[in-house]
C-alpha cells in the first residue's frame, strides 16, 4: 500500500469493502436487539383523505402477546407536533390525529413480543373512517401554504427590450430513491433521567434531532441518537425516518421496553417519502444572437401531505443560482407551496436541481430552435466565463472554467462524430437525437437558504441562519495509533477511505494505519445541526475538516518531537511512518513513538500546551452568510459544473428509448480519489437514468398509491444503463479547505434532461415529459 505524502489524488482502494464483500457490513438489522426487545407493527390509512371517528383496540390489546397500542391520543398526552420553517394550518403529528391526509400515514402502532404478533394486532384494530374528497394535483390546489416573489436585477426593463419572449412548461414528476435497506428503529426511553435513547439509520441533516426533540418535549441533551456503521443506500430519503423516530420513542415509553421496528418495502414505497413533484412555467428575454438577458421563473411545488421539515428546501436550495451556469443578469421568480394528499415530500438525490435543470435545459433548447442557433452554441454564448462570479440571486460560483470545459467535452466526446452519426441514422430513416445539458452542482449548502422561504421581517424575528458546520477528530492512542472521526453519516459512498487518504497524508502515514470512524453518537462525538450526509458535503467539508483536525495534531507533534531531536518544527518532515530532519532523514523518531509521547510522559513534553492526544474541528466557510435583506443568498458553499451530451435513438416499433452514448464531463474541483468520484458519477448517473426513462410516484384518482412495489415502481438494472464517458477537470475551490467540491448529485441534476432533450430531437417534438417510458414515448410518434 501506498504511504504519504501525496496519497490525494490517488485511486486507492475502498477500505469499506472487505466487510460487505464478506458478509460482516454491521447495517441497522445486524446490531444486537437490546434483551427484552418488542416489536412494532405500524396500522396505516387506506384512504387518502378521511376524517377518524374511532378507533377500537380491544380485540388487539386482547390478543396474547401484545403490550400496548399507541395512537393520536399518546401523541397528544407526551409529545407536539412537529415544527417546519414555513407554518401551516395543517399539523403533522408522528401519528395520525383528527384525519388522515394521505394513504399510508401512520393511524396506530402495535407493539408486542414478536413482529408476527404485532402484525396480527394491527389487523384487529377496527377504525371508522369518514371519506373526504383528495386534492392530487398541485396546480388545483384550494389554497397555497406559501406565496413569495423575488425580483433580482430589472427583469421587466430586459422583457420590455427584447426581441424575443420564449417560454416552456414543464412538468417534474415525483419519484424516490428506493435504497436496499428501509428505515429501521431502535428506541428506548429511560424514565430515571427521562432521555430518549434512539439509533436508526438517519442520514441527516442533524437539524431533524432538533426538530424531534421539539416534538418529543425533551431538551435536546435528552434525545441520544446514534447511527449504525454501515447504511444500505440513501440517496437522500433516509432524513424522513425522522417521524417515525419520534414514533417509536412513544412506543417505548408507553411499552416500558426497548422497541424495533423494520419497515417493509410496501411501506416504503407508500409511505416514506418522494421528491416534490413541480410545475414550472419559465420565460427568456432573448436577443437576436441567443444571448439570455432575464428569466422570470413560476414554480408550483408540491409537498405532499404535510409540509415536512426541512421543506419547502427542495424548492429553495437553488435560490442562490436560478440562473444555472448562464449569466443572465435579471430574475424575476415567484415560489408557491401546495399540499396534496399524497406522501409528504423530502430529499431525493440532487433534491431541488433535477427540478430546476429540467425547466432551464428545455428553455435552452427551444431558445437554439426559435433563434436557429445550435443547441451547443446557444449554451456556450450564456456561459459564466469570470470567476468569481455572483448570480442575480446571491450565489458565488467560486472557481471553474464553463467555456474550457464545453470546448474540452466536445473534442475529447467526440461530439463531431455524434453529430455525424445522427445523420447517418437519420439518413437510413431511424429516429436519433443529441441532447445537452449544462448544470451548476451546488454543494455544501448554506444552513440559512431555507429561510429564503420567510419575508425579511419574518428572519429578523427568528434569527440570523448561515453557515454549513462540518465536524472531525482525530486522536492519537497510547500506541500511537491514529483513530478519525467525522460527520457525514456516509450510506455506502467510501467516506471512510477518502478520510483515510487525507488524515495518512498529514502524518505521513500509509491509509491503513488510520482508523475511521463513521457511526455517529450525539451523545458523546462532535457534531452540529448541519451534520449528515446530504448536499454533496463530504468532500469540500468533512474531509476538509478531517485534514484541518490531522495538520493541528501534526503541528503539535512538530513541536514535542523538535524538542527531542534539537530541531526546529518547521525543520521536519513526516513521511514512511517518521518524523525527521528535512535535510537528515537519519535523524529521526518513529511517528508511534513521538505520537504516544502525551500519554505516557506528559512532564516531558516541551510546554503544558504542546500535548497531542485529540484536536477536533468544527469548519464553517465564512462566505455562507445569512440572507440578505433583497432575498440574496450564496446558498452553497462551492459549485462544480457538468457538461452532458449524448445520443439516443428511438425505436419505431415500441418507443423504447435507447442511449446510444453518452458523455458527461465534471469539475468538481480538485479530485480526491479518482476511482470513488468516478463512482459517484456513474452512481447517479444510474439514478438519472430511471428518472428519465422509468421511475414515477403514481396515484390514481382516488390518491391510492400505484406503485406500491418494484412490479409497479420501474427502475433500470444492470443491462439498462449503458457506459458513460467521463471526463475530468480540476479547477480547484478557493473556499474549501482541499479545494474539493462535490461529486454524487452532478448527473442525478443533468441526465434526465440530457435525455429529454435527446429525445425531443429524435421525435422533432417541443414539449416532453418525464419519464419517458415506452408508451410515453409511443404516444409522442403516434403524435408526430
Amino acid at each position: 500500500m501506498a504511504v504519504g505524502k501525496n496519497l490525494i489524488g490517488r485511486a486507492l482502494p475502498r477500505i469499506e469493502d472487505a466487510d460487505l464483500l464478506c458478509g460482516r457490513g454491521r447495517f441497522m438489522d445486524d446490531l444486537p436487539t437490546p434483551r427484552g426487545a418488542l416489536y412494532a407493527a405500524i396500522l396505516r390509512s387506506p384512504y387518502a383523505h378521511a376524517e377518524l371517528l374511532s378507533l377500537d383496540m380491544a380485540a388487539a390489546l386482547e390478543l396474547p402477546g401484545v403490550e400496548c397500542v399507541v395512537t393520536g391520543a399518546d401523541a397528544k398526552r407526551w409529545a407536539k407536533p412537529f415544527t417546519a420553517i414555513v407554518r401551516s394550518l395543517v399539523e403533522h403529528w408522528c401519528v395520525a390525529t383528527e384525519r388522515v391526509r394521505y394513504a399510508g400515514e401512520p393511524v396506530a402502532l402495535a407493539v408486542a413480543r414478536d413482529r408476527m404478533t404485532a402484525l396480527d394486532a394491527i389487523e384487529r384494530i377496527e377504525v371508522a373512517y369518514r371519506p373526504l374528497p383528495p386534492v392530487l394535483d398541485a396546480a388545483r390546489s384550494p389554497d397555497f401554504v406559501s406565496d413569495r416573489r423575488f425580483r433580482f436585477g430589472d427583469p421587466e426593463a430586459a422583457f420590455a427590450a427584447a426581441p424575443h419572449r420564449i417560454s416552456v412548461t414543464t412538468q417534474y414528476p415525483r419519484n424516490t430513491g428506493a435504497p436496499i435497506e428501509t428505515f429501521v428503529v431502535l428506541a428506548e426511553y429511560l424514565p430515571g433521567e427521562a432521555v430518549y435513547e434512539i439509533t436508526a439509520n438517519f442520514q441527516g441533516p442533524f437539524a431533524m434531532h432538533s426538530v424531534m426533540a421539539l416534538a418529543l418535549g425533551v431538551p435536546a441533551n435528552r434525545l441520544r441518537l446514534r447511527t449504525p456503521p454501515h447504511s444500505g443506500g440513501s440517496f437522500g430519503v433516509k432524513h424522513a425516518i425522522f417521524p417515525y423516530i419520534v414514533l417509536m420513542a412513544l412506543a417505548a415509553r408507553k411499552s416500558g421496553g426497548p422497541i424495533k421496528w423494520v419497515e417493509d418495502r410496501l411501506e416504503h414505497l407508500t409511505g416514506a417519502t418522494a421528491a416534490t413533484a413541480r410545475i414550472t412555467t419559465l420565460s427568456a428575454a432573448v436577443e437576436d444572437d441567443g444571448t439570455v438577458a432575464a428569466l422570470d421563473w413560476d414554480q408550483i411545488e408540491d409537498c405532499g401531505a404535510y409540509l415536512r421539515a426541512p421543506e419547502p428546501a427542495t424548492l429553495y436550495r437553488m435560490h442562490g443560482n436560478m440562473t444555472g451556469p448562464y449569466r443572465v443578469p435579471n430574475v424575476a421568480i415567484r415560489n408557491r407551496v401546495a399540499l396534496t394528499n399524497t406522501v409528504p415530500s423530502g430529499l431525493v438525490r440532487g433534491f431541488g436541481g433535477p427540478q430546476v435543470y429540467f425547466a432551464l435545459e428545455r428553455l435552452m433548447d427551444r431558445i437554439a430552435a426559435i433563434v436557429g442557433i445550435d443547441p451547443m452554441e446557444v449554451r456556450r454564448r450564456n456561459l459564466v466565463d469570470r470567476f468569481p462570479y455572483r448570480c442575480p440571486a446571491g450565489a458565488v460560483l467560486d472557481s471553474g472554467n464553463y467555456v474550457g470545459a464545453v470546448e474540452r467535452a466536445a473534442v475529447e466526446g467526440g461530439l463531431d462524430d455524434l453529430r455525424g452519426r445522427r445523420e447517418e441514422m437519420r439518413a437510413a430513416g431511424r429516429l436519433y437525437g443529441i441532447g445537452y445539458a449544462a448544470v451548476v452542482e451546488p454543494s455544501i449548502s448554506n444552513m440559512g437558504y431555507i429561510t429564503i422561504a420567510l419575508t425579511a421581517d419574518e428572519r429578523r424575528a427568528a434569527g440570523p441562519k448561515s453557515g454549513a458546520q462540518a465536524a472531525a477528530t482525530i486522536a492519537l492512542d497510547p500506541l500511537g495509533g491514529v483513530t478519525a472521526v467525522i460527520d457525514s453519516v456516509p450510506q455506502g459512498q467510501g467516506h471512510r477511505t477518502v478520510t483515510a487518504q487525507v488524515v495518512a497524508d498529514v502524518f505521513g502515514l500509509k491509509p491503513e494505519a488510520v482508523r475511521i470512524e463513521a457511526a455517529l453518537d450525539t451523545g458523546k462525538d462532535a457534531w452540529s445541526i448541519a451534520a449528515g450526509n446530504y448536499s454533496s458535503r463530504f468532500a469540500g467539508a468533512v474531509a476538509g475538516a478531517a485534514h484541518l483536525a490531522a495538520v493541528r495534531l501534526k503541528d503539535k507533534l512538530a513541536r514535542i518531537a523538535a524538542a527531542q531531536l534539537n530541531l526546529r518544527p518547521e525543520d521536519l518532515s513526516f513521511a514512511g511512518g517518521r518524523i525527521f530532519a528535512a535535510d537528515n532523514a537519519e535523524n529521526g523518531l518513529s511517528f508511534s513513538r513521538v505520537a504516544a509521547a502525551s500519554h505516557w510522559a506528559p512532564g516531558a513534553l516541551p510546554d503544558p500546551g504542546a500535548a497531542a492526544l485529540r484536536e477536533t474541528v468544527f469548519w464553517s466557510p465564512p462566505e455562507l452568510e445569512a440572507p440578505h435583506e433583497a432575498d440574496e443568498i450564496n446558498s452553497s458553499a462551492a459549485h462544480g459544473f457538468v457538461l452532458d451530451f449524448c445520443g439516443a435513438e428511438i425505436d419505431r416499433e415500441t418507443g423504447r428509448v435507447r442511449i446510444d452514448k453518452y458523455v458527461t464531463l465534471h469539475d468538481a474541483g480538485r479530485i480526491l480519489n479518482p476511482a470513488l468520484y468516478d463512482g459517484q458519477v456513474k452512481g447517479g448517473f444510474a439514478m438519472a437514468v430511471g428518472a428519465a426513462l422509468m421511475e414515477r410516484v403514481a396515484y390514481d384518482k382516488e390518491g391510492n398509491c400505484l406503485s406500491a412495489s418494484f412490479a409497479d415502481y420501474a427502475m433500470p438494472t444492470a443491462s439498462d444503463i449503458p457506459e458513460p464517458l467521463v471526463l475530468h477537470m480540476e479547477t480547484p475551490s478557493p473556499v474549501t479547505p482541499l479545494g474539493a467540491k462535490g461529486v454524487g448529485e452532478g448527473n442525478s441534476m443533468s441526465t434526465p434532461v440530457c435525455i429529454a432533450n435527446a429525445v425531443a430531437d429524435a421525435l422533432g417534438v417541443d414539449e416532453v415529459e418525464l419519464p419517458l417510458t415506452s408508451a410515453r414515448v409511443f404516444e409522442l410518434l403516434k403524435g408526430r
